[in-house]
């Protein structure tokens, strides 16, 4: 694919969607750190069902530090691998208050080094929170950056560095949402819907689906 026909891909869907965001909700950084921890294979609505219940509770490091390992649970039992999503932010929230005054850090390095965050959901935590211009490649970037041509890659790694160098300037902030949203509600896993996409004609995939 062309650097022509990348920039006409997104100018599209920056028009579609001006100010994209992440569907998970939250007012802090630590409230989204937290729920990107918790979104780990499982979907945001489920996570957000959950930290509504959760958050007017307890939203800060000490507090659910306060509500322990078992108490967490209760909240985010509907949410899978809960156990060990709640261990690992019991670890962070401590870590979080012995060595960054339970404030969410704005290094990958830092981030990365908290338990439960790896380097997809330090992306999303420097990009959505801090505004840095990272790309977090999930399942849905991942296959919409092979299927369509845009920044095809055997790894995530690899489609990651590949975006990070292919995406124009102007559109590495928002580019994360756009893919997201694209491969969850358009270029779908099983049954993509060419004929409601608005990149069809740009989109280099050969087996489009029209029906």
């Amino acid at each position: 694919m062309n650097a022509a026909k990348r920039r006409d891909i997104f100018l599209r869907l920056q028009a579609a969607n001006p100010h994209p965001t992440t569907e998970l909700e939250y007012r802090t950084p630590f409230e989204l750190l937290v729920a990107v921890m918790l979104s780990a294979q499982a979907t945001d609505i489920s996570v957000n069902a959950a930290t509504r219940q959760l958050y007017p509770v307890a939203n800060t490091p000490l507090s659910i530090l306060d509500l322990g390992e078992e108490g967490l649970r209760e909240y985010i039992q509907r949410i899978g691998l809960y156990k060990t999503k709640a261990k690992h932010v019991i670890q962070t929230c401590r870590l979080l208050l012995e060595h960054h005054d339970g404030e969410v850090p704005q290094t990958r390095e830092e981030l990365e080094a908290l338990p439960g965050v790896g380097r997809k959901t330090a992306n999303v935590i420097l990009n959505t929170a801090f505004g840095q211009p990272t790309i977090a490649v999930d399942t849905h970037i991942f296959r919409v950056s092979n299927r369509i041509g845009l920044a095809p890659g055997k790894t995530v790694l690899e489609v990651e560095n590949k975006l990070i160098k292919v995406v124009p300037e102007e559109f590495k902030h928002d580019a994360h949402h756009w893919l997201i949203l694209h491969g969850r509600y358009v270029c779908q896993a099983r049954k993509p819907k060419c004929g409601a996409c608005i990149i069809e004609n740009l989109c280099e995939y050969r087996d489009k689906k029209f029906d």
